[in-house]
């Protein structure tokens, strides 16, 4: 193992005899991927390769996140070494290493480093990752990048920080950019913002509250050259222990480390190929740090001399695009033991030599590999890898320790002084921000709005209701409220509909008489139609006659010169004189009763006084005979309109006629008797005690047909009769 070309880390037994082999600095150029489950020896592995690099003179980056590998590796470094080693260890709080990912980014390579970040913190909160925490957290590091001397310690107050954030945006040239924070930032509100950037502040400030990791990334220049280590090669070893510093802090400053360190290599590009100087970084666990800046550097990063030897468990822990591209661009692949789903992914690079039940039957030390040699991939071969190497030299870990903090670091009370003054300057910023004309001023600044073909400004704004981007006419205060054109309709809907309900309480008609109809106005193309009863007479209902509920006969002749008329109470005047209260009925009938009185002394009066008193045919209730009809003379007048009057062919004389008619046809509003005679007989008190159900039949012939109900309730009849005989006995006296 003395040729410094090769790279020795396994053996082959063959003809009794254990031979060693390795892998060329050019082959590596090609990458290099281990896998195994755990225990197995891959870090043994990587050790072995790293340690031989680091004697032979190579440029090395080792990240670890366990510790174990970089600890080691310090004590195989050689005298002469000692201060190319860069030992970068956050748990080592008093010396931190400054390392500002936002640091002299190139146009170019902005985007870059922001879509790593954000696919190390789609990692770490993939229970709480939006698209929307993306889009804000990717503006907001792409701003900050044009900023000078601004760190990640300044996302939150890019987000909370009103005066601070004016102040980047005045260094910003990106257009999409400062479109995103003066337009749609702006017109978001405080409300609908703050809800927006509350996770990211609550994840960013888990970093930035932990004062270990707090004074790595609050400084505003990186103590640390990762270009000049590539290029000169120097050791550097990333300490990035689980047990000391967590895993999410574990994982953003490896991801953060692994990203400036292929911003680095694609900066070789001013350098001729020939004398770009070869860098081997070596990533455990690597899936821990995978992100595209690992796709990048699979991809492009052979021509700037970077190689990578990866390792980690199982296929599963990989994204789907880092898979592909691993399997799409590794040279050279080493399997240790494996599980069965990973053996059966893995079996189509190494059949048809090697078969599934190979490669989860593999012993501790045992792989199966496909080696690049000179370019070319060998056909698959199983071995041993070495057994862990011994130190030839005593350990100078403390010594590349001290010379690490001498060279590299900055004592932590220079650092903290330093981010209290930028705290207090935020602090200023805004003060100042919120005065504004002398007063505080609560509105967001003048949101730029879109100019329209025609001269017109539409401003993005949200709507209250809905919650979904609109566009406006007005700019945006957060005092007036802003509607979309759906809302707006919804809106405009309900006051119709809110109106039309006022209306038809207010809307009630008048009736003769001066009672009111219950009956709401409704719409035309809404308007219900009420079935009635139609009357059979022509003349309209007096209030008078409505509340008349005592039976009594109306018999021709009377105070009139014409006669009257049958007909019949509609339903309504029925309903209007049910809603009367017993107080107003029982006065109302009072009166009517001295009404009546009154009128029939003035008829006997003059009757006696000029007519003859026996001109009418009365029907008794109290007889049990046949017909009594009584010849009278009337006057000629009297004669000519009887003439011309439809005369009844029905004749109902008899008591019992009556009581039949009264018993089965209960909802009848007249009897017709002899000649024009009729009797109007009310029956709303007799409904009232005796509601009856409702009929659509009428008396459509001369002859009243007898009508059944469905379903009848017993009438008090004698009731009836009495009511009955008592008018008549008035009118007979009378």
């Amino acid at each position: 193992m003395s040729n410094p070309s090769i790279n020795y880390f396994g053996k082959v037994h063959f003809r009794g005899r254990d031979d060693p082999f390795g892998i060329k600095s050019d082959d590596r150029s090609r990458h290099m991927y281990v896998i195994g489950k755990t225990g197995m020896g891959k870090t043994a592995l990587l050790q072995n390769m790293a340690i031989q690099d680091a004697i032979n003179g190579m440029g090395v980056g080792i990240i670890d996140p366990h510790g174990d590998f970089a600890d080691r590796v310090l004590d195989f470094v050689p005298e002469h070494r000692i201060s190319d080693v860069v030992y970068f260890n956050p748990a080592d709080s008093d010396f931190p290493i400054g390392l500002n990912l936002l640091e002299d980014i190139g146009y170019d390579k902005r985007h870059l480093v922001a879509s790593g970040l954000m696919g190390v913190f789609k990692k770490i909160w993939v229970d709480v990752w939006s698209a929307r925490m993306e889009y804000i957290l990717s503006n907001a590091i792409l701003a900050l990048m044009e900023y000078p001397g601004a760190t990640m310690l300044d996302i939150n107050s890019m987000m909370v920080n009103k005066g601070f954030r004016e102040e980047v945006l005045s260094h910003v040239q990106d257009p999409v950019v400062r479109e995103f924070w003066l337009v749609q930032f702006v017109n978001w509100g405080e409300r609908l913002s703050g809800e927006a950037t509350a996770a990211i502040e609550n994840k960013v400030g888990q970093f930035t509250a932990a004062p270990l990791i707090r004074n790595i990334i609050g400084q505003k220049t990186s103590t640390v050259d990762l270009r000049q280590i590539m290029d000169e090669g120097k050791i550097f070893i990333i300490n990035l222990s689980k047990g000391y510093i967590g895993e999410e802090n574990s994982r953003l400053l490896g991801a953060m480390a692994v990203t400036k360190l292929y911003l680095a290599a694609m900066s070789r590009v001013d350098v001729p190929e020939e004398q770009r100087r070869d860098f081997v970084l070596y990533v455990d666990e690597f899936q821990n740090f995978a992100s595209e800046a690992f796709e990048g550097i699979l991809s492009e990063a052979r021509k700037y001399h970077l190689s990578l030897v990866l390792a980690h468990q199982y296929i599963e822990q990989l994204d789907e695009t880092v898979r592909a591209s691993v399997f799409g661009n590794i040279g050279t692949m080493v399997s240790f033991r494996v599980g069965a789903t990973d053996a059966e992914h893995l079996e189509k690079e190494f059949t048809p030599q090697f078969v599934l039940e190979d490669l989860v039957n593999l012993g501790k030390y045992h792989v199966v590999l496909r080696l690049m040699i000179d370019g070319v991939s060998s056909a698959p071969f199983s071995a041993t890898t070495l057994p862990p190497l011994e130190p030839t030299h005593g350990s100078y870990r403390s010594d590349i320790i001290g010379y690490s903090r001498h060279q590299w670091s900055i004592p932590r009370e220079t650092i903290e002084r330093s981010i209290q003054e930028r705290v207090q300057m935020l602090e200023a910023a805004s003060n100042k921000g919120k005065k504004q004309g002398g007063k505080t001023s609560s509105t967001p600044p003048p949101a730029r709005g879109i100019t329209q073909p025609d001269g017109s400004v539409l401003y993005i704004a949200q709507c209250d209701m809905c919650k979904e981007d609109t566009r406006t006419i007005f700019e945006p205060d957060g005092k007036r409220k802003i509607h979309c054109k759906k809302c707006r309709k919804k809106q405009k809907r309900a006051r119709e509909q809110a109106e039309q309900e006022q209306q038809e309480k207010k809307s009630v008609p008048v009736r003769s008489g001066g009672e009111t109809s219950q009956s709401t106005s409704l719409e035309p193309h809404k308007k219900k139609r009420r079935r009635k009863r139609k009357s059979a007479s022509t003349e309209p209902v007096s209030s008078d006659e409505q509340r008349d509920i005592s039976p009594r006969v109306l018999l021709p002749g009377r105070g009139s010169e014409k006669p009257l008329i049958p007909r019949q109470i509609s339903i309504e005047e029925e309903d209007g004189t049910a809603e009367e209260s017993k107080d107003q009925k029982s006065a109302t009938q009072k009166k009517q009763r001295a009404k009546q009185k009154s009128e029939s002394k003035q008829e006997r009066a003059k009757t006696h006084s000029g007519g003859d008193s026996s001109d009418v045919s009365l029907v008794s209730a109290e007889d049990d005979g046949g017909d009594r009809d009584q010849q009278s003379s009337r006057p000629v007048e009297r004669a000519k309109e009887e003439q011309r009057a439809p005369r009844s062919s029905a004749s109902l004389t008899q008591s019992s006629t009556i009581a039949d008619h009264l018993n089965s046809v209960d909802v009848t509003r007249s009897l017709a008797l002899n000649g024009n005679d009729s009797i109007d007989i009310s029956l709303a008190m007799a409904r009232k005690k005796y509601p009856p159900p409702r009929i659509e039949e009428y008396y459509t012939t001369s002859t009243p047909r007898r009508i059944v109900p469905k379903k009848t309730k017993e009438v008090d009849t004698e009731g009836l009769r009495a009511l009955l005989r008592e008018v008549l006995h008035e009118d007979h006296a009378s």
